[in-house]
């Protein structure tokens, strides 16, 4: 058995044992897992997932046993790993027309069958991981190897909110060097796109949230200007910006009001990225004489447009050469029991990311080690 985090309907969370799947890939012993904003719209029923559920999808950890399916896929014992929520298949229309991150067999999948609790009914893993535990059985191919002096509990966020963030940035933004870049709602995602978009060498770097305690998270990720949330922040950016408005906007946040705002601070020809997950209930509304007149483009952005098992990898120089600090955006290092908390943290829209810390799976893998002699 092991310990793990189930929601067992909207708002109902707590902290059971559970059975994992029998193992027919990989076993992995979680490091850590990150809180994100997903897990919540899964756990208060927004992305309408199956109950009971194992929440979790960002993580790392080391793998702790490889079952006989998996001995062709280079995964070995004592591999450092990052979990990988979005495997694309390789052979469908999206797949096979460089959009993995479109991939028609993981579109609206919200779980995928992950074990039984202690009652003996069975619970779905979250997007196929249900990191939220002390250990997951995953297939193969969702995990992606790190080397071992990457921090392991922190290289979780590179799992999805850096992906996220700082894909948006680059894959679906396409900043350049000497952009301006607005960056609006500075979660885990949020403060990850103000470094995608210094990484990418933008000149400006807007930062934009409803609290203003996250200003020096801003500055630390790499904002050059910092300014709260208000309804007059097209002409605050614009002032910002030679008159003209931001080259670039990210919309963080996922509602009608800030998908708004990113689109008028975006100047003309500019791009806005809709980052941010929002609700079916809310309507963003554009008049035709606006889209001739601005020529603007707007697109969403989906995992940071990136493929993990390409773009992780990609990322690791800038973790080894310290341009890109795991840890800059965690806030907030918990217990699984801590998790409830965290989510109305979230919901108020305080601190970053917050990340829960396991105990040294490396000790745990050597003990084991010890005790097969």
């Amino acid at each position: 058995m092991t310990q793990a985090l189930v929601a067992t309907g909207p708002g109902e969370l707590g902290v059971q044992d559970v059975t994992l799947r029998p193992l027919g890939d990989v076993r992995v012993r979680i490091a850590g897992v990150g809180v994100c904003h997903s897990d919540l719209s899964m756990a208060n029923g927004t992305l309408r997932p199956s109950y009971p559920q194992v929440l979790g999808h960002e993580a790392s950890g080391i793998v702790t046993e490889v079952g006989t399916d998996s001995t062709s896929t280079g995964v070995h014992l004592g591999q450092h790993v990052v979990l990988n929520w979005a495997v694309p298949c390789g052979t469908c229309w999206h797949c096979g027309h460089g959009e993995p991150w479109l991939c028609s067999t993981i579109e609206g999948v919200t779980g995928a069958p992950g074990g039984t609790l202690a009652d003996g009914s069975t619970f779905e893993a979250c997007l196929g991981l249900g990191a939220m535990a002390e250990e997951v059985v995953v297939r193969a191919d969702a995990v992606v190897p790190l080397p071992d002096d990457v921090p392991l509990a922190e290289s979780a966020l590179l799992g999805c909110a850096i992906l996220t963030g700082v894909g948006a940035a680059r894959n679906a933004a396409q900043v350049q060097p000497g952009d301006s870049v607005l960056v609006i709602g500075l979660g885990g995602v949020g403060l990850s796109a103000v470094a995608g978009a210094r990484l990418a060498g933008a000149d400006r770097i807007i930062a934009v949230d409803v609290a203003g305690s996250k200003e020096a998270l801003a500055l630390d990720a790499g904002a050059t200007d910092f300014l709260v949330a208000s309804p007059d922040l097209a002409k605050q950016v614009r002032a910002l910006t030679g008159g003209r408005g931001a080259d670039q906007a990210l919309e963080c946040v996922g509602s009608a009001a800030t998908i708004r705002q990113a689109w008028t601070a975006v100047r003309r020809g500019g791009t806005c990225v809709v980052v941010g997950v929002g609700p079916r209930d809310q309507q963003v509304t554009f008049n035709p004489l606006e889209l001739f007149h601005f020529s603007r483009t707007l697109v969403s952005s989906i995992y940071g447009n990136s493929d993990a098992r390409r773009d992780i990898e990609g990322l690791l120089p800038y973790v080894a050469d310290g341009s890109l600090d795991l840890a800059s955006t965690i806030t907030d290092r918990i217990t699984l029991a801590d998790v409830p908390a965290a989510f109305e943290r979230m919901q108020r829209g305080e601190g970053g990311r917050a990340l829960v810390a396991f105990p040294d799976p490396d000790a745990d893998v050597d003990s084991d080690r010890e005790e097969l002699g």
